[in-house]
C-alpha cells in the first residue's frame, strides 16, 4: 500500500546551518558493563524517515534490527560518534540496472552514496529466474540488499523467439503469464516494461495488462519506462493510467522527465495529469535522477524497426540501400522534430570496440573516425557504432527548470538509474556515484528547493511503501538496521560528466542490516546483503 506522504515543513536556512554545524550531545558509554548491542550510534541528528524534522537521539542496534531511538545508556560492541552528523536511514535506489552486482559484489558506488537497497529489473530488462539470482546474491554475499522487478522485454524475449515485430499468440501469452507469475512467487516486487526498447517497443497495451494483472494479484507494482519521454509523453501516460487502472496496480513513471527541447516546459501540464490521475483513484508514483542528461544504449538513436531481430539482420538492412535510405531519413526526421540540429547532445560513455571515442559527442566521434562531422558523417558513426557491438551513451536533453518541478513534488522519489560501477572502466553518467549526494548537496543544502527531512523520506520511506519493502525505510524499533550517517555541510557529488569515477563525499558511515560497510568513510570488508522479496 502507498501510503499518502507526511508533509514535512520546510526547514529555514538557519535552521539549517544549525544543523549543518552542530556539534551534538553524545552520550557518554558505559564502560562497565558488557556490550547490550552491537552497535550505537551516538549523538547525532535522527532523522527517522517520515519527513518528521530531526531530534538529538542515539541510535542502538542488536540482530540487525533497530533496537532504540532515544537516550541509550547501554553500550554497543561498536560505538559510532555521530556528533554533527545527520542518522538517517538506509537511502532505497527503486530504479537500478544491477542484474550483474555478484560480478561486482561490494556495490562501493552505491554505498559511499548511503544506498542501502536497490531494486533492479528496471526498463524492461531482468534476470529471468528469480530464485536463482536471489540464491547467487546470498552464496556470492553482496555489499548491500538487493530487489528485483520482472522485466517485460525479458519474458517476452524468452517466449517469442526472436520473432517481435508482432503480438503473442494465445499460447505464447499464457508462458509470459507464468514466467511472470513463478516471479512473483519468488519474491519479484512487480513488472517493469521498457517500451521505447527491444522487443517490448512492439507490444500493445493489452499484452502489458495481461502480465500486470498477474503481478497485481500478489500485490506488485507496474513500474515503466514508457514509450515516449517527449512531445508525445501524454500519450505515453494515456497508457500508463490504462494499464494501470486495468490491471488494478500501482504503476511508477521510471525516471519521469521531459526529454528534449520539442518538449520543454511543460511540466505543469504534466504534474496536473498526474494530479488528476491521483484523484480518479490510481495509485501513482514517480521516480527521478538528479540530472538534466539520461543514459543509455546510442542504440535508441536508431528506429526499433531497424534494429528488429538482432545484429546480423540489422547489417543485412544496413546493406540494402534502399532500406538504408529510409533509416537515415527516420534519423533525420527525428533530428528536426525534435528541434535538436544534430547529435552534439549525445555523447559516447562506453563503446568496447574502440575506447578512443568514449567521452566524445558523436560530431567529435564523426571527426575522428570518419574526418567529417556533418549529420550524415554523424549518423554514419552511429550506425557504425551499432555494427560494432553497440555502445552505452550519455544524453543531453532535459530542462533544468523542469527538473527542479518534479523533484519538489510528494510522490517522486530519488533513484539514480544506474548499474554496479567498474571504477575507471569508461565515461560513464556520473548518476551511479553521486545521485543521492547531489540532492543533498545541490538541492538540499545549496539551493533550498527541499527540506533536508523531506529529501530524506523520498530517498526512505517513500520507496519503502511504494515497493512493498516491509519494516525498511524508517529508523523505528524493529525495523531493519539499515542505517547513514552524513555531514549535511560536507555531502556532495565531485563525480561529473567529463570526470565521473569520483566517489560521494560527506558520507561517514553505512550499515547494511546492522553491520557497518563504511565505516568512517573506509570502505569495509564486510558484506552483509542480502536478497529483499516483496512484503519480506
Amino acid at each position: 500500500m502507498i501510503l499518502a506522504p507526511r508533509p514535512a515543513p520546510r526547514l529555514a536556512a538557519a535552521t539549517l546551518l544549525a544543523l549543518a554545524f552542530l556539534t551534538g550531545c553524545t552520550t557518554p558509554a558505559p564502560t562497565s558493563q558488557a556490550p547490550e548491542y552491537d552497535v550505537v550510534v551516538r549523538g547525532g541528528r535522527v532523522l527517522d524517515g517520515t519527513g518528521a524534522p530531526a531530534v538529538a537521539a542515539d541510535v542502538a542496534i542488536r540482530d540487525g534490527r533497530i533496537a532504540a531511538v532515544g537516550r541509550v545508556a547501554g553500550r554497543g560492541r561498536t560505538e559510532i560518534d555521530a556528533g554533527g552528523k545527520v542518522v538517517a536511514p538506509g537511502f532505497i535506489d527503486v530504479h537500478a540496472h544491477a542484474e550483474d552486482v555478484t560480478a561486482l559484489p561490494a556495490g562501493e558506488n552505491f554505498l559511499r552514496m548511503g544506498v542501502t537497497t536497490i531494486v533492479t529489473g528496471n526498463c524492461g530488462g531482468s534476470k529471468l529466474n528469480v530464485a536463482e539470482f536471489f540464491n547467487q546474491i546470498t552464496q556470492t554475499q553482496v555489499g548491500l540488499n538487493v530487489a528485483t522487478l520482472i522485466g517485460h522485454n525479458t519474458v517476452r524475449g524468452q517466449v517469442m523467439g526472436g520473432s517481435f515485430a508482432r503480438p503473442p499468440t494465445a499460447a505464447e501469452l499464457e508462458r509470459m503469464r507464468g514466467l511472470v507469475d513463478q516471479a512473483m512467487k519468488d519474491g519479484a516486487v512487480g513488472l517493469s516494461t521498457g517500451l521505447i526498447y527491444l522487443p517490448g517497443t512492439f507490444a500493445k497495451t493489452d499484452e502489458i495488462v495481461a502480465l500486470a494483472q498477474v503481478a497485481s494479484a500478489y500485490g506488485g507494482i507496474y513500474a515503466s519506462h514508457m514509450r515516449n519521454e517527449g512531445s508525445g509523453i501524454v500519450s505515453a501516460l494515456d497508457e500508463l493510467t490504462t494499464i494501470a487502472r486495468e490491471a488494478k496496480i500501482p504503476a511508477e513513471v521510471s525516471h519521469l522527465k521531459l526529454s528534449g527541447p520539442s518538449a520543454w516546459n511543460r511540466a505543469d501540464e504534466i504534474i496536473a495529469y498526474l494530479d488528476r490521475a491521483r484523484a480518479s483513484g490510481l495509485k501513482i508514483t514517480h521516480d527521478q535522477y538528479a540530472y538534466t542528461a539520461s543514459s543509455t544504449g546510442i542504440s535508441s538513436l536508431i528506429a526499433a524497426e531497424f534494429r528488429e531481430g538482432g545484429a546480423a539482420r540489422f547489417k543485412a538492412r544496413r546493406a540494402d540501400p534502399a532500406t538504408k535510405a529510409r533509416m537515415v531519413a527516420e534519423m533525420k526526421e527525428s533530428i528536426a522534430k525534435n528541434k535538436r540540429g544534430d547529435y552534439t547532445y549525445a555523447v559516447v560513455a562506453n563503446f568496447r570496440a574502440d575506447p578512443r571515442i568514449n567521452g566524445k559527442t558523436i560530431p567529435q566521434a564523426a571527426k575522428l573516425l570518419r574526418g567529417s562531422d556533418t549529420l550524415d558523417d554523424q549518423i554514419e558513426t552511429i550506425l557504425d557504432i551499432e555494427a560494432r557491438g553497440g555502445a552505452q551513451g550519455v544524453f543531453h536533453g532535459m530542462n533544468e527548470a523542469d527538473l527542479r518541478k518534479f523533484l519538489t513534488l510528494p510522490h517522486t522519489m530519488v533513484a539514480s538509474d544506474a548499474g554496479v560501477r567498474r571504477f575507471g572502466d569508461g565515461v560513464p553518467h556520473p548518476r551511479g556515484y553521486g545521485n543521492n549526494a547531489r540532492v543533498l548537496g545541490r538541492y538540499v543544502r545549496e539551493l533550498q528547493l527541499l527540506p533536508l527531512e523531506e529529501a530524506v523520506r523520498k530517498m526512505s520511506s517513500l520507496p519503502a511503501q511504494t515497493f512493498n519493502l516491509k519494516h525498511r525505510g524508517e529508523l523505528k524499533p524493529g525495523y531493519v538496521a539499515d542505517v547513514v550517517v552524513f555531514d549535511p555541510a560536507k555531502v556532495g557529488d565531485p563525480s561529473t560528466f567529463d570526470d565521473p569515477h569520483h566517489y560521494a563525499v560527506g558520507f561517514s558511515d553505512v550499515l547494511v542490516n546492522g553491520t557497518p560497510v563504511i565505516r568512517d568513510a573506509q570502505l569495509t570488508a564486510a558484506r552483509p546483503g542480502r536478497p529483499v522479496k516483496r512484503a519480506e
